[in-house]
C-alpha cells in the first residue's frame, strides 16, 4: 500500500493515553458498562413489546430512547475496548469506519433531544388536556412524532457529515478517542468555515429548541397543577414528569462537561472521558430510572422475577 493511498483510506486513532494498569481498570469499567447498558436497554424494549398493558403512547415514545442509546454506546464502547487492548501505533480505522461512527455519534446525540422532546409534548397532553389525549395521541399522532424525531436528527447530522466528506485530505491523524465531525473536517487543509458555521449552528439550534420547549411545555405543566386543586393529578404529574425530567437533565449534564472542557486544553484527556460518558451514563441509567418510576414496568418485571424463580 502506498503512502498516497494510506493517508486517504486509513486513519490512526490517538485514543485514549492512559497508563497499562489504568489501560485495564478502563476496559474493565467501559465493558461491564456496555454489557450492562444492553442488556437493561434491550430488555426494557423487550417488556414494553410484549406487553399489551405497556402499548400506551408514553412507553411506545420512550422505546425510541433506548434505540437511540443502543445506536450511541455500541458506535463507541466496542471500538474503544478494541483500541485499548492495541498498541498506540496501530489503532487504525478505515476511513468509511470514521464517517460511520461520525454520523452515529452524532444521530445518537441529536436523537437523545429530539426524542425527550416529543416525550415532553406528550406529557403536557396528558395533564393538561386529559379528556383529549387519546383523540390527540391517536396511532396516526405517534407515528408522526415517531418520524419527526429521527427526521429531524437523520437530516441536518447527514449535511452536518457530507460537508465533511466532501473535503480533501492532507492528514491521516485522528486527535480523538472516536471519530466526530470536527475529526473528520480537521483532516483536510481546505477551508472549513462552512463546516464551523454549520456545525456550530446546528448545535445551538438543536440546544436551544430543545431547552426551549422542555421549559415551556414544563411551565404549561406548572401553571395548570398551580391552579388544579386535585391532589391525585398533581401527584400524578410530578411523579411522571420527574421521571422524564431527571433523564433530561443527566443528559444535559453529561453533554455539557466536554463542551465546557473543550475549552481548556489542559483537560484534553478529562474531556476524552467526558465524551465517553456521554454515550455510557444517559443509557445505564435511563432504564433504571423509567424502569424504577413506572408501576406498569416495575411489576412486569417482578412479574418476570417470579415466573423465572
Amino acid at each position: 500500500m502506498d503512502n498516497l493511498t494510506f493517508r486517504y483510506s486509513v486513519l490512526l486513532v490517538e485514543g485514549l493515553q492512559v497508563t497499562p494498569q489504568s489501560s485495564q481498570l478502563t476496559f474493565i469499567f467501559l465493558l461491564m458498562a456496555y454489557v450492562f447498558a444492553m442488556v437493561s436497554n434491550i430488555g426494557i424494549l423487550i417488556q414494553i413489546l410484549a406487553e399489551k398493558s405497556l402499548h400506551q403512547p408514553m412507553y411506545i415514545l420512550f422505546c425510541h430512547l433506548p434505540v437511540s442509546d443502543i445506536i450511541g454506546i455500541t458506535v463507541l464502547v466496542p471500538r474503544l475496548l478494541r483500541d485499548l487492548m492495541t498498541d498506540p501505533s496501530e489503532r487504525y480505522i478505515t476511513y468509511v469506519e470514521c464517517v460511520f461512527q461520525a454520523f452515529f455519534a452524532h444521530l445518537n446525540g441529536t436523537t437523545s433531544h429530539t426524542i425527550l422532546m416529543i416525550m415532553a409534548f406528550d406529557r403536557y397532553v396528558a395533564i393538561c388536556n386529559p379528556l383529549r389525549y387519546p383523540t390527540i395521541m391517536s396511532n396516526k399522532m405517534i407515528v408522526k412524532l415517531s418520524a419527526g424525531a429521527w427526521g429531524a436528527a437523520v437530516v441536518p447530522v447527514s449535511i452536518l457529515i457530507g460537508l465533511s466528506v466532501r473535503l480533501s485530505h492532507c492528514r491521516s491523524f485522528i486527535a480523538n478517542h472516536f471519530c466526530d465531525n470536527p475529526s473528520l473536517f480537521k483532516l483536510s487543509c481546505e477551508n472549513t468555515v462552512i463546516n464551523n458555521v454549520y456545525g456550530l449552528t446546528f448545535t445551538v439550534v438543536l440546544l436551544t429548541s430543545s431547552l426551549g420547549w422542555v421549559l415551556l411545555t414544563y411551565l404549561r405543566i406548572v401553571m395548570v397543577c398551580i391552579k388544579s386543586n386535585n391532589k391525585a393529578t398533581n401527584s400524578k404529574a410530578i411523579k411522571t414528569c420527574s421521571t422524564h425530567l431527571a433523564v433530561y437533565i443527566i443528559l444535559q449534564i453529561c453533554g455539557f462537561v466536554p463542551i465546557v472542557l473543550h475549552r481548556f486544553p489542559v483537560y484534553a484527556e478529562t474531556r476524552k472521558f467526558g465524551g465517553i460518558m456521554f454515550h455510557v451514563i444517559p443509557p445505564g441509567l435511563n432504564p433504571i430510572i423509567y424502569g424504577l418510576q413506572s408501576k406498569e414496568i416495575r411489576q412486569r418485571m417482578l412479574k418476570m422475577c417470579k415466573n423465572k424463580s
